[in-house]
């Protein structure tokens, strides 16, 4: 067919570029790492495929005609067109896809800020996130049975078949309604809440169970009026007088709440591990190894910021 069009290789097409560059058999062929027959059946070979001389040959030299710096100025513009295609192809291959599943205790899904997955969403728009917010119980079952790649929970009391990694701590806070006598003292003693009518979350939720075991370390049993599976509720439960809750700090209720406050306990001073959790012998797909690579640096980050801004705060009320 007449419009059929000759097969080329990048072969050929680097050989006429080095040969317009060096004007000469002999060097284009040092260039190329080819022998000189080589070099010289190559472009005679393509001139014929192409109808057309693209070299006159002399003594002293070899020059391109017309046609041949026509050519050649495709064969560069050919050249690097799939030079830059090859790269685009492998980046993208080696560009995480996928889906990712994050299991989160409730009160820690906001550690994951939005700005934090816009970030990711931005450089990894193949990979597709789900969020499985719960208990600790559900976090630790969804990591067991692989339902979540990893989970953002409470680290303590975590069977050997977990790997975690910390991120930080959080101490732990009584909620009570805002007219409440305790609600005067800025720390309130665990002993303080002997014989008052607790509510609280699911007796399988890591908060419940770090408290219970707190207060049986101090002979102490708690008594709970109420339970809740949701923390508006909870607070709700709090405001409306049917107890006082224990919390996590960031599963405390904003301060500007009116109906309810919030006080650290102390003696003992209850603080719970939290971090990453992930099966020990259950490698990271590369999409979730990506994603958790992003929620680690800007946990970081904004730890490093909230650092700052104590050290900060501390230094303008001191006259530093």
């Amino acid at each position: 067919m007449a419009d059929a069009l000759p097969e080329l290789h990048s072969r050929q097409l680097r050989a006429v570029r080095a040969l317009v560059e060096y004007r000469s058999f002999v060097a284009a062929a040092a260039g190329l790492k080819v022998s000189q027959p080589a070099l010289t059946r190559t472009i005679k070979q393509l001139e014929a495929k192409l109808g057309v001389l693209l070299f006159s040959r002399s003594t002293r030299e070899v020059a391109a005609t017309d046609a041949g710096k026509e050519f050649a100025a495709l064969a560069e513009r050919l050249i690097n067109d799939l030079k830059i295609g090859i790269e685009s192809v492998r980046e993208r291959a080696s560009e995480p896809r996928g889906q990712v599943v994050v299991a989160s205790v409730i009160s820690l899904a906001s550690l994951i800020s939005p700005r934090l997955i816009a970030d990711f969403a931005q450089r990894f728009g193949g990979v597709e996130i789900h969020f499985r917010e719960g208990l600790q119980s559900g976090v630790r079952d969804d990591v067991r049975s692989g339902v979540a790649d990893f989970g953002i929970a409470y680290l303590d009391r975590l069977p050997r078949l977990f790997a975690t990694e910390r991120l930080g701590a959080e101490r732990f806070h009584a909620v009570l309604p805002a007219g409440h006598a305790l609600a005067t003292q800025r720390e309130i003693r665990l002993s303080a809440l002997r014989d008052l009518p607790l509510v609280s979350l699911p007796a399988e939720s890591g908060t419940r169970q770090l408290l219970d075991a707190a207060a049986g370390a101090a002979g102490m049993t708690l008594r709970y009026a109420a339970t809740a599976n949701r923390l508006p509720t909870l607070y709700s439960l709090v405001g409306n007088g049917i107890g006082l809750a224990v919390l996590a700090k960031s599963e405390c209720p904003h301060s500007k709440d009116p109906a309810v406050v919030s006080r650290p306990l102390t003696d003992p001073r209850i603080c719970a591990e939290i971090g990453i959790v992930r099966l020990r012998e259950r490698d990271l797909s590369p999409a979730a190894a990506s994603l958790l690579a992003t929620i680690r640096r800007g946990l970081k980050e904004a730890a490093s910021g909230r650092r700052g801004h104590r050290r900060n705060t501390k230094y303008a009320a001191t006259g530093r």
